[in-house]
């Protein structure tokens, strides 16, 4: 992936943890949590359709940002915790090169073909 790009996942997930600081858990809440969006490739082991669907579910950003803009209006940190977990995930995954998949299989993402 482009360098610019990886960049610009480096200042979300910088985002993702500043927010993180406004909220109130213990930073291991963050560390424990922070890879627990990966949950949604268990779909993989029933097809690349399921796979891809459950996957993309957890590592959406715009699903990220709704859930900590409901947190943060219903005043539920839970809520706001759910989308930092999910936003700064889904960065730190992008910086890595795995984005969103296609159906054809877990190698198959919008930023191109992992392992190329």
């Amino acid at each position: 992936m482009n360098a610019i790009l990886k960049l610009e996942e480096l200042a979300m997930m910088a985002l993702g943890i500043f927010a993180f600081y406004f909220l109130h858990f213990s930073w291991w809440w963050f560390v424990g949590l922070f890879f627990m969006p990966d949950i949604g490739m268990i779909g993989y082991a029933f097809n690349n359709k399921t796979g891809a669907f459950l996957y993309n579910l957890f590592h959406h950003k715009g699903l990220a940002i709704l859930f900590w803009l409901v947190g943060f209006h219903l005043q539920l940190e839970v809520l706001q915790l759910i989308g930092v977990i999910l936003f700064s995930h889904s960065a730190f995954d992008r910086i890595l090169g795995y984005g969103l998949k296609y159906e054809q299989g877990f190698k198959f993402t919008h930023l191109g073909e992992i392992g190329k």
